[in-house]
């Protein structure tokens, strides 16, 4: 197919109609960002859902969505339903048709017991038979207590008399006749009549059945029916019984099956209202990890480091919020190392840095030929102090009391993210420690637990190590507390608690070692307690640091610690004047002139 020439007008259809029927079905779309963070980093995906239910009546096109959500599930959830009640229907009604089928074939065997018992009714002496009698009456023949079947009776007293007397006359004629012996008449068998007709492995055909009917008697004729008919009723209502109890066996496996159905759609109910909430939990564990909050480690779902960063830069924002009037918390980053600007020459060792082109057109603006000072331009770096920040976390296991631990927590997040802003090369150590010590990032620090002892003394020594080959000209350490020393570590390196004053003593050894480390600051905030030894130590320590000590509330936290970042100077170092130099006015001279000095700079850029 040819594609029309360009110019053809090809009509294209009109869309102005068509309605937009694409919307989104995600859930945590419908609500602020911010509270999904909060509630996911503070009470974890149930909290998630938690905000789900609580904004859902307020809010419409959440709670549409939900709606929307819920009903697909309980469409798929009851099609779940509907196909094992189906695989039921399907027994039950095999059920059914396997009882029919074995209903009409009893009742077809009935019928022919009922045929074949009026034919054996009309049995006569003489009579050639026929059809499925025949096997009933050599049956009925072959039994072993018919009459027919018996061996003869004994002969009666007058013939063993008579045949006495016949042995003694043939003795006599035999003792005195003279000439050859008489034959003796031949003896007769005692024989059966109906057995000796009936070949063994063989049945009888009508006219052979009929010769050996011929032979019974009335009386053994009679016999013969009531036998047949006898053997014949007794089938039927073998049949009988058991087409009942087939039946019975039938009703039996059709209720049991219904109570089967009836306790399988209650289960698969119950399976199905489970999937659908467990559907709807993957639905929001799904969105929560496509937008990087939660991950999946070892078949627990947990959360990222983008959602602490996330929720730390939301905790910054609420602290800064409630900082007092008069402190002005800077959250944009400074210029750091390697970052240049455009200005005038104050020192010939900036010459190796001269913005030729920009300095030729101030020279040639002056009215000169050649570039001087006061025509150049140089790139001059700007260095932004360097800083190396420690922030430690006492997670004792009374940290783990009244919520003291979650508010430090989010305290040092705050502050963390504050010098990040302010200083985004900075270099940030996160401790924290109770027996042990260890080293964290903001997701561990979020998900620590608490702990043990304080060992106070082996969280300064870490600082110490940290910051004694740092290179920066701004060391800080901030320490978050509740209690005094707890625990020390001894010479082996091994710690031990329980004893208080070697604890102390230990925690003084380390505050007097880190604070050689010049230059420093140190910030202790011990969350207040109605023991006074708590203050006392804690005061002990900052002395030894020449730090400062802030007592207050875990609900405070926060504020306190950036109201002591925020106090801090940020200073940029600039190259020193050349000896024996004054160097040049920065300030820009006044008066028409100087104005427009200032617009020609700004023209070139200066």
């Amino acid at each position: 197919m040819t594609a029309p020439p360009a110019e053809v007008d090809v009509p294209l259809p009109d869309c102005s109609n068509v309605v937009e029927d694409v919307e989104s079905d995600d859930l945590l779309s419908a609500i602020d960002s911010a509270a999904v963070i909060e509630a996911l980093a503070e009470r974890g995906p149930g909290g998630v859902r938690d905000l789900l239910q609580t904004r859902a009546p307020e809010n419409v096109e959440l709670g549409r969505r939900i709606a929307r959500l819920r009903e697909l599930l309980k469409r798929q959830a009851s099609t779940r339903v509907a196909r094992v009640l189906e695989e039921y229907d399907r027994r039950t009604h095999t059920i059914e048709l396997d009882r029919a089928a074995r209903a009409d074939e009893l009742r077809r065997e009935m019928d022919a017991l009922e045929a074949r018992l009026a034919e054996a009714r009309q049995i006569h002496l003489g009579s050639i038979l026929g059809g499925a009698v025949l096997e009933d009456i050599q049956r009925a023949l072959l039994l072993p207590t018919a009459s027919w079947m018996q061996p003869p009776p004994p002969p009666s007293l007058w013939e063993r008399l008579r045949a006495f007397f016949a042995k003694i006359a043939a003795f006599l004629r035999r003792l005195f006749g003279r000439g050859s012996r008489a034959k003796s008449p031949p003896r007769k068998e005692r024989t059966l009549p109906i057995a000796t007709l009936l070949p063994v492995g063989r049945a009888l055909t009508p006219s052979e059945l009929s010769e050996a009917l011929a032979r019974l008697t009335p009386r053994q004729h009679e016999e013969l029916e009531t036998s047949v008919t006898r053997d014949i009723s007794e089938r039927e209502r073998a049949l009988a019984r058991e087409a009942e109890a087939k039946r019975k066996e039938a009703e039996t496996q059709r209720r049991r099956l219904e109570e089967e159905r009836t306790e399988a759609q209650r289960r698969a109910q119950r399976d199905a209202d489970q999937w659908a909430r467990q559907a709807e939990e993957q639905r929001l564990q799904r969105e929560l990890s496509e937008r990087g909050l939660v991950s999946e480690k070892n078949g627990q779902l947990s959360i990222t480091y983008s959602l602490v960063e996330r929720f730390a830069r939301l905790v910054l924002e609420a602290e800064s919020r409630a900082l007092p009037g008069d402190v002005r918390m800077s959250l944009k980053g400074g210029a750091s190392t390697g970052v240049y600007e455009k200005a005038r020459l104050r020192i010939p060792d900036e010459v190796a840095h001269l913005d030729i082109p920009s300095s030729i057109l101030a020279a040639r603006q002056a009215g000169s030929r050649h570039i001087d000072e006061s025509t150049s331009y140089v790139f001059r770096e700007i260095l932004a102090e360097r800083v190396h920040v420690v922030l430690a976390l006492d997670k004792s296991g009374s940290m783990g009391e009244s919520e003291k631990l979650p508010a430090a927590k989010k305290a040092l997040l705050a502050l963390y993210v504050a010098v990040r802003r302010r200083h985004p090369d900075a270099t940030i150590d996160v401790v924290a420690f109770d027996n042990e010590v260890r080293l964290l990032d903001l997701l561990q620090l979020w998900e620590t637990p608490p702990g043990s002892f304080t060992n106070t003394g082996e969280a300064l020594r870490t600082a110490f190590l940290l910051l004694r080959a740092s290179r920066a000209n701004r060391k800080e350490m901030f320490l978050v507390t509740d209690g005094l020393p707890e625990a020390y570590t001894d010479t082996d390196g091994r710690t031990k608690s329980g004893n208080l004053d070697r604890a102390m003593e230990y925690a003084l050894g380390r505050a007097h070692e880190l604070g050689s480390v010049k230059p420093f600051r140190f910030t202790m905030v011990l969350i207040k307690s109605e023991n006074p030894e708590y203050e006392k130590a804690a005061r002990l320590l900052t002395h030894q640091l020449n730090g400062e000590l802030v007592v207050t509330e875990p609900q405070r936290l926060g504020i306190e610690l950036l109201v002591r970042w925020a106090s801090g100077k940020e200073q940029t170092r600039r190259a020193a004047p050349e000896p024996g130099r004054t160097p040049r006015a920065t300030t820009p001279p006044t008066g028409p002139k100087g104005g427009k000095r200032r617009r020609r700079d700004r023209r070139m850029g200066g």
